[in-house]
């Protein structure tokens, strides 16, 4: 069993407004994101992708987006649909669509596949989702049996409610020393959304301020942690695999 430890930090909501973008954009320049997941339905879409296209080492994925819903009494409550989530046929063929856009605003195929509000980890999404990134060879989250993953550096409840302590340098610092060998994906939404109207709105910033936080950096240097991206993913479950082998 090998000791390495890889790590992808993907952003969440890649092309959603120009302020997601921006700080998505600022957390891989001047921060510690790898990898960003994009959403081909909003107009920022095209910003975000000639972003993705002039730099190749921030991988770009497809963030499949059939809606969204907050939490009101008691309850889910749309605050936008794109199709009926149980409707099989509905959602095969808007995932192809957006996997086109994608193509068409990218050049290439997606390096991974996750959706908005986690809505692939469902039936008949989740059969659909991996189907179709079996068939690209792409990770989809939370259902690649390969990779780790890291969801709770995030600053609501389920309910929508602020988390005290959900994010945080501390917080972030001490995921990065529990961290498991092997490849981990760190999912994160730095931004500034204030261009957007959105339940998670002033939690986007403070990520942005800690992802760029020079003591993350410096903890992840002195773990001995390697970030990469899901271009690398290939390569390093090779090199897992050789490993576990010898």
């Amino acid at each position: 069993m090998t000791d390495k430890k890889y790590l992808i930090v993907n952003a969440d909501d890649f092309g959603q407004s120009p302020g997601i973008n921006q700080g998505i954009i600022e957390a891989h320049r001047k921060g510690i994101v790898t990898s960003a997941s994009l959403m081909t339905r909003w107009l920022a879409a095209g910003e975000a992708a000639l972003y993705g296209r002039a730099h190749p080492r921030l991988s770009v994925g497809l963030h499949l987006d059939l809606g969204e819903w907050i939490w009101r009494a008691g309850g889910w409550v749309p605050v936008y649909t794109v199709v009926p989530l149980e409707d099989r046929a509905a959602v095969e063929c808007e995932l192809f669509r957006q996997i086109e856009s994608f193509r068409y605003l990218m050049g290439k195929d997606p390096s991974h596949i996750n959706s908005h509000q986690h809505v692939h980890l469902r039936e008949p999404v989740r059969s659909v989702a991996q189907s179709v990134s079996g068939r690209l060879g792409i990770p989809l989250r939370e259902v690649c049996p390969d990779i780790h993953y890291f969801m709770k550096f995030y600053g609501q409840t389920r309910e929508g409610l602020p988390l005290r302590g959900g994010i945080g340098v501390e917080r972030l610092i001490d995921a990065l020393e529990s961290l498991p060998c092997g490849l981990t994906v760190l999912v994160c939404h730095p931004g500034d959304a204030q261009d957007l109207k959105t339940v998670y709105q002033n939690e986007r910033s403070k990520e942005l301020k800690i992802l760029c936080n020079p003591r993350i950096r410096a903890a992840i240097d002195r773990l001995g942690i390697k970030l990469c991206t899901f271009d690398d993913w290939k390569c390093i479950q090779s090199s897992l695999e050789y490993s576990g082998a010898n």
